[in-house]
Protein backbone atom coordinates (compact mmCIF):
# COMPACT_ATOMS: atom_id res chain seq x y z
CA UNK A 1 0.00 0.00 0.00
CA UNK A 2 2.95 2.46 0.34
CA UNK A 3 4.38 1.32 -2.64
CA UNK A 4 1.19 2.17 -4.36
CA UNK A 5 1.04 5.44 -2.88
CA UNK A 6 4.33 6.86 -3.50
CA UNK A 7 3.94 5.61 -7.10
CA UNK A 8 0.56 7.98 -6.78
CA UNK A 9 2.35 10.89 -5.64
CA UNK A 10 5.30 10.62 -8.22
CA UNK A 11 2.84 10.51 -11.06
CA UNK A 12 0.78 13.54 -9.30
CA UNK A 13 4.23 15.60 -9.29
CA UNK A 14 5.29 14.59 -12.76
CA UNK A 15 1.93 16.12 -13.95
CA UNK A 16 2.29 19.03 -12.08
CA UNK A 17 5.60 19.82 -13.76
CA UNK A 18 4.28 18.92 -17.32
CA UNK A 19 1.97 21.44 -16.81
CA UNK A 20 4.03 24.55 -15.42
CA UNK A 21 6.27 23.35 -18.36
CA UNK A 22 3.49 23.64 -20.56
CA UNK A 23 2.08 27.16 -19.16
CA UNK A 24 5.97 28.21 -19.62
CA UNK A 25 5.75 27.06 -23.06
CA UNK A 26 2.49 29.47 -23.46
CA UNK A 27 3.82 32.30 -21.85
CA UNK A 28 7.13 32.19 -24.07
CA UNK A 29 4.82 31.68 -27.04
CA UNK A 30 2.34 34.57 -25.93
CA UNK A 31 5.80 36.95 -24.92
CA UNK A 32 7.18 35.95 -28.70
CA UNK A 33 4.12 36.80 -30.59
CA UNK A 34 3.81 39.86 -28.82
CA UNK A 35 7.29 40.89 -29.76
CA UNK A 36 6.34 40.12 -33.29
CA UNK A 37 3.49 42.29 -32.91
CA UNK A 38 5.49 45.14 -31.67
CA UNK A 39 7.90 45.21 -34.33
CA UNK A 40 5.77 44.88 -36.90
CA UNK A 41 4.00 47.86 -35.58
CA UNK A 42 7.21 49.93 -35.64
CA UNK A 43 8.21 48.95 -38.87
CA UNK A 44 4.57 50.39 -39.91
CA UNK A 45 5.01 53.10 -38.57
CA UNK A 46 8.60 53.71 -38.95
CA UNK A 47 8.90 52.87 -42.85
CA UNK A 48 6.33 54.79 -43.83
CA UNK A 49 8.46 57.96 -41.72
CA UNK A 50 11.72 57.24 -43.41
CA UNK A 51 10.68 57.08 -46.53
CA UNK A 52 8.46 60.77 -45.92
CA UNK A 53 11.70 61.68 -44.45
CA UNK A 54 14.21 61.27 -47.40
CA UNK A 55 11.56 61.68 -50.15
CA UNK A 56 12.78 65.45 -50.23
CA UNK A 57 16.56 64.58 -50.00
CA UNK A 58 15.63 62.24 -53.49
CA UNK A 59 14.21 64.71 -55.12
CA UNK A 60 16.92 67.18 -54.16
CA UNK A 61 19.56 64.72 -55.63
CA UNK A 62 17.57 63.90 -58.82
CA UNK A 63 16.99 67.40 -60.08
CA UNK A 64 20.98 67.91 -58.75
CA UNK A 65 22.21 64.79 -61.68
CA UNK A 66 19.35 66.08 -64.12
CA UNK A 67 20.30 67.88 -67.06
CA UNK A 68 18.27 71.43 -67.14
CA UNK A 69 16.23 70.51 -69.99
CA UNK A 70 14.87 67.33 -68.06
CA UNK A 71 14.84 68.42 -64.21
CA UNK A 72 11.38 69.10 -64.31
CA UNK A 73 10.38 65.94 -66.46
CA UNK A 74 8.67 63.90 -63.45
CA UNK A 75 10.67 61.03 -63.92
CA UNK A 76 12.25 58.52 -61.20
CA UNK A 77 15.13 58.67 -62.51
CA UNK A 78 17.05 60.79 -65.30
CA UNK A 79 17.67 59.38 -68.82
CA UNK A 80 21.25 61.03 -68.53
CA UNK A 81 22.13 61.67 -65.29
CA UNK A 82 24.97 64.48 -65.15
CA UNK A 83 27.79 65.76 -62.91
CA UNK A 84 27.81 69.07 -65.08
CA UNK A 85 25.65 70.73 -62.26
CA UNK A 86 27.79 70.02 -59.73
CA UNK A 87 30.78 71.33 -61.79
CA UNK A 88 29.26 74.55 -62.59
CA UNK A 89 28.59 75.32 -58.86
CA UNK A 90 32.14 74.14 -58.08
CA UNK A 91 34.30 76.22 -60.80
CA UNK A 92 31.47 79.37 -60.26
CA UNK A 93 30.19 79.35 -63.65
CA UNK A 94 26.95 80.69 -63.28
CA UNK A 95 26.24 84.37 -62.09
CA UNK A 96 23.98 83.58 -59.13
CA UNK A 97 27.47 81.39 -58.11
CA UNK A 98 30.44 83.89 -58.78
CA UNK A 99 30.92 83.92 -54.92
CA UNK A 100 29.85 80.42 -54.12
CA UNK A 101 33.33 79.74 -51.71
CA UNK A 102 33.27 82.95 -50.55
CA UNK A 103 29.66 82.19 -49.49
CA UNK A 104 30.09 78.95 -48.07
CA UNK A 105 33.22 80.02 -45.91
CA UNK A 106 31.35 82.91 -44.56
CA UNK A 107 28.66 80.16 -43.84
CA UNK A 108 31.46 77.98 -42.23
CA UNK A 109 32.32 80.81 -40.52
CA UNK A 110 29.50 82.64 -39.06
CA UNK A 111 28.23 78.67 -37.79
CA UNK A 112 31.28 77.79 -36.22
CA UNK A 113 31.55 81.15 -34.10
CA UNK A 114 28.08 80.71 -33.13
CA UNK A 115 29.12 77.27 -31.74
CA UNK A 116 31.91 78.23 -29.53
CA UNK A 117 30.69 81.27 -28.29
CA UNK A 118 27.30 79.46 -27.14
CA UNK A 119 28.95 76.97 -26.20
CA UNK A 120 31.22 79.26 -23.71
CA UNK A 121 28.01 81.38 -22.55
CA UNK A 122 25.70 78.17 -22.06
CA UNK A 123 28.61 76.23 -20.01
CA UNK A 124 29.69 78.83 -17.72
CA UNK A 125 26.07 79.79 -17.02
CA UNK A 126 25.31 76.50 -16.26
CA UNK A 127 28.15 75.83 -14.32
CA UNK A 128 27.59 78.86 -11.86
CA UNK A 129 24.11 78.44 -11.55
CA UNK A 130 24.25 74.17 -10.97
CA UNK A 131 26.98 73.51 -9.44
CA UNK A 132 28.22 77.02 -7.68
CA UNK A 133 24.37 78.10 -6.80
CA UNK A 134 24.97 81.79 -7.47
CA UNK A 135 22.04 83.71 -5.59
CA UNK A 136 19.55 84.85 -8.53
CA UNK A 137 21.10 82.19 -11.10
CA UNK A 138 17.70 80.62 -11.26
CA UNK A 139 15.67 83.35 -12.08
CA UNK A 140 18.22 84.99 -14.55
CA UNK A 141 17.83 81.57 -16.41
CA UNK A 142 13.89 80.98 -15.92
CA UNK A 143 13.96 84.86 -17.54
CA UNK A 144 16.12 83.76 -20.57
CA UNK A 145 13.61 80.86 -20.93
CA UNK A 146 11.14 83.43 -21.46
CA UNK A 147 12.40 84.79 -24.74
CA UNK A 148 11.44 81.83 -26.02
CA UNK A 149 7.50 82.68 -25.64
CA UNK A 150 8.11 85.66 -28.46
CA UNK A 151 8.69 83.71 -32.23
CA UNK A 152 12.24 84.60 -33.17
CA UNK A 153 10.93 86.32 -36.18
CA UNK A 154 9.39 89.43 -34.28
CA UNK A 155 12.91 90.30 -32.78
CA UNK A 156 14.53 90.33 -36.04
CA UNK A 157 13.17 93.95 -36.75
CA UNK A 158 14.39 95.02 -32.83
CA UNK A 159 17.43 93.03 -33.81
CA UNK A 160 18.03 94.85 -36.75
CA UNK A 161 17.65 98.22 -34.87
CA UNK A 162 19.91 97.21 -32.35
CA UNK A 163 22.67 96.25 -34.52
CA UNK A 164 22.04 99.30 -36.36
CA UNK A 165 22.79 101.27 -33.20
CA UNK A 166 26.38 99.78 -32.76
CA UNK A 167 27.43 99.87 -36.13
CA UNK A 168 26.88 96.38 -36.68
CA UNK A 169 24.80 96.00 -39.54
CA UNK A 170 26.91 94.87 -42.91
CA UNK A 171 29.08 92.79 -40.78
CA UNK A 172 29.30 88.75 -40.45
CA UNK A 173 29.83 89.33 -36.60
CA UNK A 174 26.31 91.24 -36.38
CA UNK A 175 24.88 87.96 -37.57
CA UNK A 176 27.16 85.72 -35.13
CA UNK A 177 25.71 87.89 -31.91
CA UNK A 178 22.18 87.51 -33.02
CA UNK A 179 22.63 83.49 -33.55
CA UNK A 180 24.26 83.06 -29.88
CA UNK A 181 21.72 85.58 -28.61
CA UNK A 182 18.74 83.09 -29.82
CA UNK A 183 20.49 79.73 -28.85
CA UNK A 184 22.51 80.74 -25.66
CA UNK A 185 18.94 80.44 -23.62
CA UNK A 186 17.72 77.00 -24.87
CA UNK A 187 21.45 75.68 -24.00
CA UNK A 188 21.70 76.96 -20.41
CA UNK A 189 18.60 74.97 -19.61
CA UNK A 190 19.57 71.73 -21.57
CA UNK A 191 23.56 71.34 -19.78
CA UNK A 192 21.74 73.24 -16.46
CA UNK A 193 19.33 69.94 -16.46
CA UNK A 194 22.12 67.64 -17.31
CA UNK A 195 24.63 69.50 -14.91
CA UNK A 196 21.68 68.62 -11.98
CA UNK A 197 22.29 65.11 -13.00
CA UNK A 198 26.19 64.59 -11.79
CA UNK A 199 26.72 63.74 -8.22
CA UNK A 200 27.41 66.03 -5.95
CA UNK A 201 29.95 63.80 -4.45
CA UNK A 202 32.51 64.39 -7.02
CA UNK A 203 32.30 68.14 -6.24
CA UNK A 204 33.05 67.32 -2.73
CA UNK A 205 35.67 65.36 -3.29
CA UNK A 206 37.05 67.75 -5.36
CA UNK A 207 37.00 70.94 -2.45
CA UNK A 208 38.23 68.69 -0.02
CA UNK A 209 41.49 67.76 -2.76
CA UNK A 210 41.86 71.53 -2.54
CA UNK A 211 40.43 72.42 -6.28
CA UNK A 212 39.39 75.84 -6.67
CA UNK A 213 36.06 76.67 -8.72
CA UNK A 214 37.89 77.00 -11.83
CA UNK A 215 40.07 74.00 -11.54
CA UNK A 216 36.48 72.15 -10.61
CA UNK A 217 34.98 73.54 -13.64
CA UNK A 218 38.17 72.38 -15.66
CA UNK A 219 39.13 68.93 -14.36
CA UNK A 220 35.51 67.46 -13.21
CA UNK A 221 33.11 69.35 -15.04
CA UNK A 222 34.14 69.43 -18.66
CA UNK A 223 34.91 65.90 -19.23
CA UNK A 224 31.60 64.88 -17.96
CA UNK A 225 29.71 66.96 -19.43
CA UNK A 226 31.88 66.14 -22.95
CA UNK A 227 28.03 64.61 -24.98
CA UNK A 228 25.59 67.39 -23.67
CA UNK A 229 28.11 69.96 -24.73
CA UNK A 230 28.26 68.04 -27.98
CA UNK A 231 24.83 68.36 -28.19
CA UNK A 232 24.27 71.95 -27.61
CA UNK A 233 27.08 72.82 -29.45
CA UNK A 234 25.65 70.84 -33.02
CA UNK A 235 22.31 72.38 -31.89
CA UNK A 236 23.72 76.09 -32.11
CA UNK A 237 26.29 75.16 -34.92
CA UNK A 238 23.10 74.28 -37.19
CA UNK A 239 20.94 76.77 -35.86
CA UNK A 240 23.45 79.14 -37.54
CA UNK A 241 23.91 77.21 -40.64
CA UNK A 242 20.31 77.15 -41.61
CA UNK A 243 19.54 80.75 -40.88
CA UNK A 244 17.92 83.10 -43.24
CA UNK A 245 15.52 85.66 -42.15
CA UNK A 246 18.38 87.32 -39.54
CA UNK A 247 21.36 86.56 -42.48
CA UNK A 248 18.76 88.17 -45.09
CA UNK A 249 17.92 91.68 -42.65
CA UNK A 250 21.46 91.53 -41.25
CA UNK A 251 23.69 91.19 -44.33
CA UNK A 252 23.50 92.71 -47.65
CA UNK A 253 27.00 92.89 -49.39
CA UNK A 254 27.37 89.40 -51.65
CA UNK A 255 30.47 88.74 -50.56
CA UNK A 256 29.37 88.88 -46.78
CA UNK A 257 26.09 86.99 -47.17
CA UNK A 258 25.84 83.23 -45.74
CA UNK A 259 25.07 80.43 -48.69
CA UNK A 260 21.43 80.19 -47.02
CA UNK A 261 20.85 83.74 -47.51
CA UNK A 262 22.52 83.47 -51.42
CA UNK A 263 20.69 80.61 -52.80
CA UNK A 264 17.40 82.83 -52.46
CA UNK A 265 18.95 84.71 -55.60
CA UNK A 266 18.19 81.86 -57.70
CA UNK A 267 14.21 82.64 -56.65
CA UNK A 268 14.70 86.19 -58.30
CA UNK A 269 14.68 85.06 -61.37
CA UNK A 270 11.63 84.49 -63.68
CA UNK A 271 13.33 81.53 -65.13
CA UNK A 272 15.38 80.07 -62.40
CA UNK A 273 18.08 77.08 -62.55
CA UNK A 274 16.53 74.71 -60.81
CA UNK A 275 19.03 71.87 -61.44
CA UNK A 276 21.97 74.97 -60.04
CA UNK A 277 19.64 75.21 -57.14
CA UNK A 278 19.42 71.94 -56.09
CA UNK A 279 23.13 71.07 -56.40
CA UNK A 280 24.07 74.14 -54.44
CA UNK A 281 21.63 72.78 -51.69
CA UNK A 282 22.92 69.72 -52.06
CA UNK A 283 26.45 70.29 -51.32
CA UNK A 284 25.14 72.70 -48.70
CA UNK A 285 23.63 69.55 -46.65
CA UNK A 286 26.74 67.72 -46.59
CA UNK A 287 28.92 69.45 -43.88
CA UNK A 288 26.03 69.40 -41.17
CA UNK A 289 25.28 65.33 -42.05
CA UNK A 290 29.15 65.30 -42.06
CA UNK A 291 29.32 66.76 -38.64
CA UNK A 292 26.50 64.79 -36.94
CA UNK A 293 28.16 61.44 -38.27
CA UNK A 294 31.15 62.99 -36.48
CA UNK A 295 30.70 62.99 -32.77
CA UNK A 296 27.52 60.99 -33.23
CA UNK A 297 29.16 58.39 -30.77
CA UNK A 298 29.07 61.19 -27.80
CA UNK A 299 25.64 61.36 -27.81
CA UNK A 300 25.39 58.70 -25.41
CA UNK A 301 24.36 59.30 -21.57
CA UNK A 302 26.21 57.65 -18.19
CA UNK A 303 29.47 58.80 -18.39
CA UNK A 304 29.26 59.52 -14.92
CA UNK A 305 28.66 55.58 -14.23
CA UNK A 306 31.53 54.68 -11.94
CA UNK A 307 32.79 57.87 -11.32
CA UNK A 308 32.38 57.93 -7.78
CA UNK A 309 34.10 55.98 -5.68
CA UNK A 310 32.19 53.01 -3.10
Amino acid sequence: TGHGQHRRGASVRVAARVRDDEEVVQMKKGWSWRKVSAEAQLLLIGIPVVLWTMLPVYHLFLFAISPRDTATSGRLWPNHPTMQNFEIVFGQKHFYLSHFWQQLGNSLMIAVATGVITLIVATTAAFAISRLKVRGGRTVMNLALFTYFIPAAFLAVPMYKTMANYGLLNNRWSLVLAMVTIASPYCIWVLKQASDKLPWELDEAARIDGASPLQLFRLVYIPLMVPSLVAVGTYALLLAWNEYLYGFLLLSKETDLPLAVALGNFLSADDSPWELLMATGFIYALPPAAIYYAFKRYMVSGLTAGAVKS
